[in-house]
């Protein structure tokens, strides 16, 4: 069994039921599971491959709850740059109707390269809309290639504007077709077991989107499996008219009347949840992807974050779509969270490490995984490690170098080792050719938009 170790950390932090912060600290790792992690004294002196962390922070993966990889080829599109969310789709439908198998395998190639290089080593992926023949294993094959660990979210899309939703006709599927071909993607793709690489989720796209019917089919269908279930909530205040006029309903109201609560549930941004939701998904256990970057580009608003946590909600992090972000740099994202949040409520409403850990627990119990977001033995072997040695940690890096992370310039990361293989080794991943997939990447994106 191939083993690793990395050591000599400037710090280690390990997010463990101690939230230990170990100063030269290490982690051994053995066939992709973490064996031991403290002082040199507590590992191994030798392994498979040694790396010396002198002068780095290593820390565990991040963990990134939702996103849409294939918007990154429609990033800074003219037309939706200065849109609120309703507008802004109408804008996008008819472009992200020209995808292609092709576009999706090299737009997620894209999209978990960005992520890898900014500390995630675990993904969602809400894939929502499949014309021209394409399908989720297209997002599959690409996590696959690249190595990253990844929660594979079924979205579909069935009520289209004939029928009162927001989407065009041309991009909505028939209810049974979409059941049939979930049913098809968990059976030959998800992992329940410890340290899979791979799970499947069950995510009808949104309340404008999607039938009441589907979401009810799609939970009883999840839960017969054992998978968990997403999809978007609450997200600003045309979706919490869209709910009272369509529903009669709040949409924490709405997803409780349709059993989309509880630990198998995670819901994305969340920004209007109002204080009897908040409640109500505390009780249930009921997660929430927290998405700062995306809720301001689209003048979504401030969600509330710290009440949420009071109440004992899961909450983690996601950068959302790289259209409505448009980045998606899960270091970045902790920061604004802390930062919104601050904005929001007040200059101790979040600190640095609550904002990691936000990005590294949180993220891991939103997704319903006991073996990620810490280093601890019996963990996956998830680890990245940043240098702070640039001009924008000055200073920083000597206070408190795991506070800098947070609240310097993000940073991109050095090493990254996610189950136990080293997939950024001295700031270059490895495991693709980054530049001949950024290449075929723009040329996709310049033939969609020009139609």
């Amino acid at each position: 069994m191939p083993t690793l170790l990395l050591k000599n950390a400037q710090i280690l932090v390990t997010m463990d039921a101690r939230r230990r912060e170990i100063a030269g600290g290490g982690v051994f790792i053995r066939d992709g599971v973490i064996e031991a992690v403290g002082l040199p004294a507590d590992l191994p002196a030798q392994a498979d491959e040694v790396i010396d962390l002198a002068g780095h922070v290593l820390m565990p993966g991040l963990v990134n709850t939702h996103h849409h990889m294939y918007q990154s080829l429609t990033r800074a599109i003219p037309a939706a740059q200065d849109a609120e969310l309703f507008d802004w789709l109408k804008a996008l439908y008819p472009i992200w109707a020209r995808l292609t198998p092709e576009a999706i395998r090299v737009s997620t190639l894209t999209a978990m390269a960005e992520l890898i290089l900014s500390g995630c080593t675990t993904s969602s992926d809400h894939l929502y809309i499949y014309p021209n023949g394409s399908r989720l294993d297209d997002a599959i094959a690409s996590a696959t290639e690249i190595g990253m660990r990844f929660t594979a979210s079924r979205g579909s899309m069935s009520v289209g504007e004939s029928k009162g939703g927001l989407p065009p006709d041309s991009v909505v599927e028939d209810e049974g077709a979409i059941l049939t071909d979930t049913r098809r993607l968990i059976e030959t793709y998800h992992d329940s077991r410890r340290h899979a690489m791979l799970q499947v989720a069950v995510a009808p796209c949104s309340p404008f989107s999607v039938s009441r019917d589907l979401m009810r089919e799609s939970a009883t269908l999840a839960r017969a499996y054992g998978v968990r279930l997403h999809t978007h909530l609450a997200e600003n205040d045309k979706d919490i008219s869209y709910s009272r006029e369509v529903f009669g309903m709040t949409p924490a109201e709405y997803a409780e009347s349709l059993g989309w609560t509880g630990h198998d549930v995670w819901h994305a941004h969340c920004v209007k949840l109002d204080e009897p939701g908040i409640a109500l998904f505390g009780r249930s256990g009921t997660g929430v992807a927290h998405c700062p970057c995306s809720n301001m580009r689209l003048a979504s608003g401030i969600a509330p974050i710290p009440a949420m946590r009071a109440a004992g909600v899961p909450v983690g992090l996601g950068v959302d779509g790289s259209a409505s972000n448009d980045g998606a740099h899960m270091l970045g994202e902790a920061r604004q969270a802390m930062l919104l949040a601050r904005v929001g409520h007040g200059p101790a409403a979040m600190s640095a490490r609550q904002a990691l850990e936000l990005a590294t627990l949180g993220g891991a119990r939103v997704l319903g995984r006991d073996d990620i977001g810490a280093l601890a033995p019996g963990m996956s072997g998830d680890c990245v490690a940043f240098k702070l040695d640039g001009p924008g940690f000055a200073g920083g890096a000597v206070h408190d170098p795991v506070a800098a992370l947070l609240f310097c310039a993000p940073a991109q990361v050095n090493w990254s080792v996610i189950n136990g293989r080293v997939i950024v080794r001295d700031s270059a991943l490895t495991s693709i050719d980054l530049p001949v997939v950024l290449e075929r990447h723009d040329a996709i994106a310049r033939a969609m938009c020009a139609g």
